[in-house]
């Protein structure tokens, strides 16, 4: 008896940690999962959505389940000097997350209060919404302001290309417009703790998801003004603020001093990678950094200028920044190997060595 319990406790504990990903053929999934028939995985779902654990709609084959919100909540507020973010957490947020593990909470108070800060001191608009979903598996939190949008006055500031160029720069991190108050940090390290971290902003869509090798860029038709940051976190996670801050750090002082740039983000449309102009974009603050991972996920290939420019040029004027290259194909690496041959071929040359 106990153990058909536990095991029945198992396949309802897989029905809700994956009916997001699989709304349509949970059934099916599940069964195959457990090696159990459809029948036997309809009499959980039956009992899951008795306890409103779960939702359905439609009829038989073509039933769809959901998760209901056990808290659904918003808040509006005006954007003055007087808004106090730890207030509000501790006021407004925190009672509608309700109790979860210390971890968890760690995370939230960290992300939502470095967002609404930002909101409220670079945003330049008046109003912030919050708004708060809550599962039996995951909370969900959006930060809405009307202002000018992050990705335009990042671009506006900086003077970049365009809007994609400045989610470039902020996938790096370290980047901020008001040096004197911000030190760049909070979107970066937020963007790295939560499940799924998003940015929607002009007609671009900024997102990191855990686990995953690289940022992406979503382009579209653009929606409404300002700025909406969403954060999702699963409510029994076990990381937590300390592991992501330790990846980023390489000494003693916990200093940010590591970071992974995406370089598919460089790319536009079906453009190669292929200048020494796209180069410097992808290289350009990573000086700040004593070691920099290059995501080269999505990339299938680069160009000889590109390869030279970050792995030869750069080394030989920065030589105590640590370049590595992460998550690249076999053509990709033998263009990265040629320009680090070159390098080593220019040291020796420094050094007075005779060449081989």
């Amino acid at each position: 008896m106990t153990r058909v319990r536990k095991r029945g406790e198992d396949v309802r504990s897989f029905i809700l940690n994956n009916v997001e990903k699989h709304p349509n053929d949970l059934t099916g999934v599940t069964a195959a999962h457990f090696k159990i028939t459809r029948q036997a995985v309809n009499k959980h779902l039956q009992r899951l959505t008795r306890e409103h654990a779960l939702s359905e709609s439609g009829r038989t084959r073509n039933r769809i389940y959901t998760l209901p919100p056990l808290v659904e909540w918003k808040g509006s507020y005006d954007i003055s000097p007087a808004l106090a973010e730890d207030l509000i957490w501790t006021k407004d947020v925190l009672p509608v997350l309700g109790r979860q593990p210390e971890n968890v909470l760690d995370i939230w108070h960290y992300g939502f209060t470095e967002l609404l800060n930002n909101a409220k001191d670079h945003s330049g608009g008046k109003h912030i919404l919050v708004w708060i979903r809550k599962t039996a598996v995951a909370t969900e939190l959006y930060i809405s302001d009307d202002g000018i949008g992050i990705f335009k006055k990042i671009q506006n500031a900086l003077s970049l290309l365009d809007e994609r160029h400045a989610i470039l720069e902020l996938s790096k991190g370290k980047l901020t417009t008001d040096p004197r108050r911000h030190t760049g940090e909070g979107i970066f390290f937020a963007s790295r703790m939560f499940g799924l971290f998003g940015i929607y902003s002009g007609e671009v869509y900024f997102g990191h998801e855990f686990g995953a090798a690289e940022d992406w860029i979503v382009e579209g038709e653009k929606v409404g003004v300002g700025t909406t940051v969403r954060m999702k976190l699963s409510n029994h996670t076990s990381r937590t603020v300390k592991k992501i801050f330790d990846a980023y750090t390489s000494d003693e002082d916990y200093g940010f001093n590591k970071t992974v740039v995406p370089v598919k983000l460089a790319q536009y449309g079906n453009d190669k990678l292929v200048s020494r102009s796209q180069a410097k974009r992808v290289l350009a603050r990573v000086e700040l950094f004593k070691i920099v991972l290059f995501d080269f996920s999505e990339v299938p290939t680069i160009g000889q200028a590109f390869a030279d420019e970050i792995f030869r040029v750069f080394p030989l004027e920065h030589p105590t920044i640590e370049l590595h290259a992460v998550h690249a194909n076999s053509e990709v690496r033998r263009m990265i190997e040629r320009a680090r041959s070159g390098r080593v071929a220019v040291d020796a040359a420094r050094k007075g060595v005779p060449p081989e």
